[in-house]
C-alpha cells in the first residue's frame, strides 16, 4: 500500500485503457472484429507516433490538478470544480487565450477528444450542480470516468472519499446513478491503495458502504443489483459476451463501472487480457477501457502493465508526474 509504483499505475493504466478504447469507441463490436481481425483490437492506433486518449483521461489528469491546488480537505470540492473550468477553458480556447494551472499548462491538452456534451453543457453554466440539487438528469459514464484521483488522497475515510467522488461528480452530473458510481469507483481506488483489497473485496466493500451513505436513494436497488452482478460473473463460468449481455454497454455510470469492474476482477491478473475484454464490445469503449484500467492499474502497479501499453503513450511523463504529485502530497 501507498506505493508509488501503485499510484502510477492507477493513472497510466487508465490511459492506456482510454487510449486503446478511444480507437474503437463508436464501432459495434462485428465492425471492430471486422476492422481488427477476430480478436479485436490488441494493440494501440498510433497518430504521429502517439497513442491519443480521450476526454476521460484529460478530466481525470484534472481531477488530479483539483486535489493537488487544494491546500486544505475541505478545499477538495471546489478546487476540483475549479479544475474541471480550466478543462472547459482547454475544450473553447486555444492555449494563448487562458492560463491554466501547473503542470497542466501543455498544449497537448487545448483539444477536443470526443468530449461529452453533459460535462461541457453544464460547465458552460458554471458547473453548480450538488447532490441536493441537480443541474439535469444525465446518469452518463461522465461522472465515473475521471474520479479515479479521489481515491488517491491520503487522509480522509472510504466514507469521506466515496462522498467525494460523488459530489465532483455531480457538479455535472445530476442523476443519482451518474454520481452514486463515481463515489464508489473513487472508493474502490482507496481501498486497493490504501489497504491493500483485491479487485473484488473492494467491490463488496464500497458497495456496502455505499449502500450505508444512500440508503433511501430511489435508484440504490439498481445500483446494488449491477455490481453484484459484475462482481458474480467475474467469478462465473459465464463467458465475457455472455456477461456483457447482462451488463450492459457501458454508456451509463452503473453500466460503465459494472463492466470495468467486471473485467478487472476477472482478469486480476493479467492487464492485457483486462482491458483488451474492456474495450471489445458494443459500447462505450474508451470509458470502461479507462476505469478498468484504472482499477487493475491501481492493483498491479506500473510494473504490472505491459510495455507495449506504455510505449508511445500520450503524455505518458505527465502522468507519471502527476501520480508522483498525488502520492506525495500528504493530508
Amino acid at each position: 500500500m501507498f506505493s508509488m509504483d501503485n499510484y502510477k499505475g492507477c493513472l497510466v493504466g487508465g490511459a492506456s485503457g482510454d487510449a486503446l478504447g478511444y480507437a474503437v469507441e463508436f464501432l459495434r463490436k462485428r465492425q471492430i472484429l471486422k476492422k481488427f481481425g477476430e480478436n479485436g483490437i490488441t494493440e494501440y492506433v498510433l497518430h504521429d507516433g502517439k497513442a491519443l486518449f480521450s476526454d476521460d483521461t484529460q478530466m481525470t489528469l484534472f481531477t488530479a490538478s483539483g486535489i493537488l491546488h487544494a491546500d486544505s480537505p475541505e478545499k477538495y470540492l471546489p478546487s476540483i470544480r475549479k479544475a474541471y473550468l480550466d478543462w472547459y477553458s482547454t475544450q473553447i480556447h486555444s492555449m494563448h487565450e487562458v492560463q491554466i494551472l501547473e503542470p497542466l499548462n501543455v498544449p497537448e491538452l487545448f483539444c477536443n477528444r470526443a468530449a461529452g456534451m453533459t460535462c461541457l453543457n453544464a460547465l458552460r453554466d458554471g458547473g453548480k450542480g450538488t447532490l441536493e440539487n441537480s443541474i439535469n438528469q444525465s446518469k452518463g459514464c461522465g461522472g465515473v470516468m475521471r474520479t479515479a484521483p479521489i481515491g488517491m488522497i491520503t487522509g480522509i475515510s472510504l466514507e469521506e472519499t466515496i462522498l467525494l467522488g460523488a459530489k465532483a461528480a455531480a457538479i455535472t452530473h445530476g442523476h443519482s446513478l451518474g454520481w452514486i458510481p463515481a463515489g464508489m469507483f473513487s472508493g474502490m481506488i482507496h481501498l486497493i491503495l490504501q489497504e491493500n483489497y483485491d479487485i473484488r473485496g473492494a467491490g463488496y466493500t464500497a458497495l456496502h458502504a455505499v449502500r450505508k451513505l444512500f440508503p433511501s436513494n430511489d435508484f440504490l436497488p439498481d445500483f446494488v443489483e449491477i455490481i453484484q452482478n459484475a462482481l458474480e460473473l467475474a467469478n462465473s463460468e459465464e463467458t465475457v459476451e455472455q456477461a456483457f449481455s447482462v451488463l450492459g454497454e457501458g454508456w451509463v455510470g452503473e453500466e460503465a463501472l459494472a463492466i470495468a469492474i467486471y473485467c478487472a476482477a476477472k482478469f486480476e491478473q493479467d492487464f492485457d487480457l483486462c482491458i483488451r475484454a474492456a474495450v471489445n464490445h458494443n459500447g462505450d469503449s474508451d470509458s470502461t477501457g479507462a476505469i478498468a484500467g484504472n482499477l487493475l492499474g491501481a492493483k498491479l502497479g506500473l510494473s504490472g502493465i505491459p510495455q507495449k501499453y506504455q510505449q508511445n503513450l500520450e503524455l505518458y511523463d505527465l502522468l507519471l508526474s502527476v501520480a508522483e504529485r498525488l502520492y506525495s502530497k500528504k493530508d
